[in-house]
């Protein structure tokens, strides 16, 4: 019986954020390890949590990365990867390699995985969504990596009105019609501010934004942006975290309530975040 009224008390806890957040669009970016987790519960939590939020009434929009199976992909071909500034450098060669991992693998084996699950999902290469110029600031060299410069929202937000979630890759065309590989994060972060997003959730492989990175335990709770510019001073925000952090702060700014970075690998972490008093891992506020 006790765990019975333990359920009752969880629903009642998650009653007021499903009132609070009925028919508002929430933007999750899907990555890290967990998606190629031999757990079978790890890789489908994510997308059950996905499912939840469409029969609550919000609108899920997924953007996914796939940084660890690009390098494999890239690796095979004989590919080194590299990295600078925290973005992948992607040469002609690589971003040929990028798109087909990206488009053509991960973003139907998630709208498939979500669908199987009993939720509605439609799948979308980035390069019908987002459009970029190359990616160059300071002089530094990224080959193929785009920067956003607008997003077509009109056949997510054709999607949205029906019950649809929009699954994204984070590719993108120029005014060529070049494909470049862009950052996910950053992708979803435009995805969110162009879809006037409540909630922008980011999924990685950590358990927050830690202020010690060889201490899981040492996770910031709560963050407002004001702090972000101290702590990357400080040097705790730093490499891969920087574009992320930069993108919360730019959703921010542009609108969007809250951003969080929560651990993929937890078992439905996206509705302890959303749904719990508590939540997990770290949010950002104004």
């Amino acid at each position: 019986m006790q765990e019975l009224i333990s359920k009752a008390t969880t629903l009642l806890e998650a009653l007021p954020y499903i009132q609070r957040f009925s028919g508002a669009t929430f933007v999750v970016k899907y990555g890290g390890s967990f998606m190629d987790s031999p757990d079978e519960a790890v890789r489908t939590g994510v997308a059950s949590d996905v499912v939840f939020l469409e029969a609550v009434e919000i609108n899920p929009v997924v953007v996914h990365g796939g940084g660890k199976r690009i390098s494999k992909a890239l690796e095979s071909a004989g590919v080194e990867s590299r990295f600078v500034n925290g973005l992948r450098y992607t040469d002609a060669a690589s971003v040929e390699i990028v798109d087909r991992v990206l488009t053509s693998e991960i973003n139907p084996e998630i709208v498939d995985l979500i669908n199987s699950l009993g939720g509605v999902a439609k799948g979308f290469a980035g390069t019908e969504i987002f459009t970029c110029k190359k990616h160059a600031p300071d002089g530094e060299d990224y080959g193929f990596v785009g920067e956003l410069t607008g997003m077509n929202t009109t056949p997510l937000e054709e999607c949205i009105s029906k019950g649809i979630t929009p699954v994204i890759s984070p590719t993108a065309r120029d005014e060529k019609g070049q494909i470049y590989n862009c950052n996910a994060d950053i992708a979803a972060a435009q995805a969110a501010i162009a879809l006037s997003a409540k909630r922008l959730v980011f999924m990685s492989d950590v358990p927050g934004l830690l202020r010690d990175p060889d201490d899981v335990e040492s996770v910031i709770p709560h963050l407002n942006i004001v702090e972000v510019d101290e702590l990357k001073q400080a040097g705790i925000i730093a490499k891969g975290m920087i574009p992320k952090v930069d993108s919360a702060v730019s959703a921010i700014g542009a609108g969007v309530d809250k951003v969080s970075f929560v651990d993929g690998r937890i078992n439905h972490a996206v509705l302890l975040e959303i749904f719990t008093d508590k939540g997990v891992g770290t949010e950002i506020v104004k």
